[in-house]
């Protein structure tokens, strides 16, 4: 289902903490605020595709939602499992062990950017688009094109020789190819330019609804973030101001991730 170094990178445990502080903090909370807008409202049923060790699906469940896991990593199918009110299963986001119709929502947060064969990220929202009840929503996320570029200057990997020619073969075609075993940068992945969810989305016969920022600049803060987001007026703040910039066009190459939302057709 993943590539051997992908698979590897979570199996290791790639992302266990990484929405935990700073800019996946931000990033977690952001889209959160999104989803918290977007959904149908409890207990509608939400398939998180890709939703690792459920950190979206528990507090989905939580919430009231009933909350089905298709992830194609073992550990994290056994950790989101344990999650109460959380169902987790082991697939492909391009071959869903799910229903027609059987689901209101779907999100794709994690599939998208590590399917760097456009027809097969189609495939991934088609089989979104299979599942969901007509008018049901789909949300998408994907990396920005732009965000190696703009990681390596704010962490300073350029200093690494290796970490360049990924940053210039992602900005020619979007491929970040990473076999390295380091774990300073991220494992292989597409890195979508702003404009391709919405091609992709109308490929797979769902329908637009917008594209959404999740950090804009903000994440690239640095050393400030985690203050900021240790005070909760300030995290206040911050949402709300980006909430405000969420679809400016011109921002959406300076966050690191964006929200395509989009809804499967009424009969």
């Amino acid at each position: 289902m993943l590539t051997p170094e992908i698979m590897d990178y979570y199996r290791q445990g790639g992302e266990r903490d990484r929405l935990a502080t700073g800019a996946g903090r931000l990033e977690f909370l952001r889209t959160w605020d999104v989803l918290s807008r977007e959904l149908p409202d409890a207990p509608a049923a939400v398939l998180d595709v890709g939703g690792a060790t459920g950190v979206y699906a528990a507090p989905l469940a939580r919430a009231g939602y009933r909350v089905h896991v298709v992830d194609p990593v073992p550990e994290h199918v056994a950790q989101a499992a344990i999650r109460p009110g959380v169902t987790a299963v082991r697939g492909d986001a391009r071959l869903l062990p799910v229903a027609d119709r059987g689901v209101d929502a779907v999100l794709l947060l994690g599939p998208l950017y590590h399917l760097p064969v456009r027809a097969e990220r189609v495939a991934a929202w088609r089989e979104a688009a299979r599942v969901v009840r007509p008018g049901g929503v789909v949300v998408g996320a994907t990396i920005s094109r732009f965000a190696s570029l703009l990681d390596g200057f704010a962490r300073g990997y350029f200093s690494d020789p290796r970490f360049r020619p990924l940053v210039e073969r992602a900005l020619t075609d979007g491929v970040h190819r990473n076999t390295d075993t380091d774990r300073r940068w991220f494992t292989s992945a597409y890195f979508h330019h702003p404009d391709e969810p919405a091609a992709e989305v109308a490929d797979a016969g769902l329908l637009l609804r917008r594209r959404v920022a999740v950090e804009g600049p903000v994440w690239m803060t640095g050393a400030r973030l985690p203050e900021i987001l240790a005070d909760p007026d300030q995290t206040d703040l911050t949402l709300e101001m980006l909430r405000a910039v969420e679809e400016e066009p011109s921002l959406l190459g300076a966050s690191s991730h964006l929200l395509t939302i989009a809804s499967a057709p009424q009969d």
